[in-house]
């Protein structure tokens, strides 16, 4: 998969690292400000930047894990970026700069994200909602079709977080850190056979990846219709859903 944009009042360009992550950058015209989200590796980002003649000025880290901060040190010492991360999770956020917690808006020039603290998957997991663009960098709390582990959270904590996605506007995209969609829809139908849109959208996601297409971003009123995790009704039959999804065999 090649690199692509979206247009918005940001411009938002998806990179493929990894064996199925997705690191972004969002760019703002105005400023010419770059923030890198979750730089698995630093490599693509400065052969993308390059390419662009951007330069970058923020990293937005979601959560710990070293396929979303592995970049992070050489990013910081080819660059001079800004790192930012969990405020409580300042001792694993390789070159922390910036630390933030629920509510605090970061500026990557005229653009602006509020931050969402989302744990569950790891238990200082946050995402960086773009109003202005319609954009939710939700790391790996929500996917397409599905949810992330959980690894340091209860499900309890993920059932809340997900609620905070929920009750975003319905047009929101949701950038997931990586390309689960195919084997999470396989277990999606196992839920909700009989889900019409859920089928359908299985056929556009299969026909996707023999293109070798992402199928990252989705919109969040589609995954209102499609994702079981979001289906779910309470705590009890997220946490169930969960327990099965991780023993599922796609």
């Amino acid at each position: 998969m090649n690199d692509r944009t979206e247009t918005s009042p940001a411009e938002i360009v998806q990179i493929p690292v990894l064996q199925d992550n997705y690191v972004y950058l969002i760019h703002d015209p105005a400023s010419g400000a770059t923030a890198a989200v979750d730089p698995a590796e630093a490599e693509p980002v400065l052969l993308a930047l390059e390419r662009r003649g951007w330069r970058l000025s923020h990293v937005l880290n979601t959560h710990h894990h070293g396929d979303h901060v592995g970049g992070n040190l050489e990013l910081q010492a080819r660059t001079g970026c800004t790192i930012v991360g969990y405020a409580g999770d300042r001792a694993r956020i390789p070159g922390i700069g910036v630390a933030v917690k629920e509510g605090d808006r970061i500026p990557i020039g005229e653009q602006s994200a509020v931050v969402l603290e989302v744990p569950g998957h790891t238990r200082g997991h946050i995402a960086y909602w773009f109003t202005a663009a319609n954009a939710l960098f939700c790391g790996d709390t929500l996917f397409a079709l599905g949810c992330g582990r959980l690894f340091e959270g209860t499900a309890e904590q993920m059932w809340t977080s997900l609620g905070k996605i929920r009750d975003l506007p319905p047009a929101t995209l949701i950038y997931c850190a990586h390309e689960y969609t195919q084997a999470n829809g396989r277990f999606a139908l196992t839920v909700e056979a009989d889900n019409v849109a859920l089928i359908e959208r299985m056929k556009r996601v299969d026909e996707a990846r023999t293109r070798n297409e992402a199928t990252v971003p989705s919109m969040l009123s589609e995954e209102l219709e499609t994702n079981p995790f979001l289906r779910a009704g309470d705590s009890a039959r997220f946490a169930q859903l969960r327990r099965q999804k991780d023993q599922f065999k796609a």
